[in-house]
């Protein structure tokens, strides 16, 4: 079973991580979109091979979040220095949606080269004129199942069903939401410019059925970075890694033992 521990990196911000995997297993930090429960299967697969750590941001789930806490850059920053703190490098570092974009921020300012790869499953993150983000915030639950799954029926949760607490919980991560990705909308207006300086391999998995954000976007995204490639998944939505499972892990699988980025080809998206 995973061991959760509370670290700081700051006196004012306790993260709280949970740790599993073998002790001596190249380091991975798995980041949370829209909720920690959204990654669990993914931890847990790269649990196998690897020391993974899987924090809750702060603002989610209860986990407290300072005033000063505002933006996906102070989350990409408090990760680095927990991964400096701890002296790990060659970090595999792998988000879902917003967590995609909070380790491209992280990309960005990794000037220790802590970071030694990235995966980014449906990220957003990045403004692409002809792509726009769907406003999440904006839709009601039947359309944001809609925009987000492909098989919408099976994974549509009516909210009046859910237990008061379940609804609390929800509702509370959406506002922390709103306070770190709202405003300008789910994107840094710099970030897509400043992702060609970085040289680390980056995988981008995309759900062919995003209407969140598309395959399109994603492309763009791709090959913004200085040695970035883009693989799709069928019948699969914004999280690929839940509706399949089984074709996301092979492809982080098949990149996380690919080698250095050297040793391969350039597949630019």
């Amino acid at each position: 079973m995973p061991a959760e521990q509370i670290c700081h990196v700051y006196d004012d911000l306790p993260l709280r991580i949970s740790e599993d995997g073998p002790a001596n297993g190249r380091p991975v930090l798995v980041l949370h979109g829209g909720g920690p429960a959204t990654v669990a299967g993914l931890a847990g697969h790269l649990a196998r091979t690897g020391r993974t750590l899987t924090p809750v941001h702060p603002g989610w789930d209860g986990n407290p979040r300072p005033d000063w806490c505002t933006g996906v850059d102070d989350l990409a920053l408090a990760y680095l220095h927990l991964l400096h703190d701890r002296g790990l490098t060659d970090v595999l570092v792998v988000g879902s949606s917003l967590g995609g974009w909070i380790a491209a921020e992280m990309a960005v300012r990794d000037m220790a080269g802590i970071v030694g790869g990235l995966v980014l499953i449906n990220a957003v993150g990045v403004r692409v004129e002809a792509e726009p983000i769907t406003d999440f915030f904006a839709l009601d639950p039947r359309a944001a199942a809609e925009h987000s799954w492909h098989e919408p029926d099976r994974y549509y949760v009516d909210p009046a069903g859910l237990p008061a607490e379940e609804l609390s919980r929800r509702q509370g991560n959406m506002a922390t939401m709103r306070i770190l990705a709202g405003e300008p909308y789910m994107h840094d207006p710099k970030l897509l410019r400043r992702l060609a300086r970085v040289r680390r391999p980056a995988l981008l998995v995309w759900g062919e059925s995003d209407r969140i954000v598309t395959p399109a976007y994603g492309a763009a995204y791709a090959a913004a970075f200085g040695d970035g490639r883009l693989e799709t998944v069928a019948k699969a939505g914004h999280l690929p890694h839940i509706e399949q499972p089984e074709a996301v892990f092979g492809l982080i699988d098949a990149y996380a033992v690919g080698g250095p980025s050297s040793a391969r080809p350039n597949n630019r998206a």
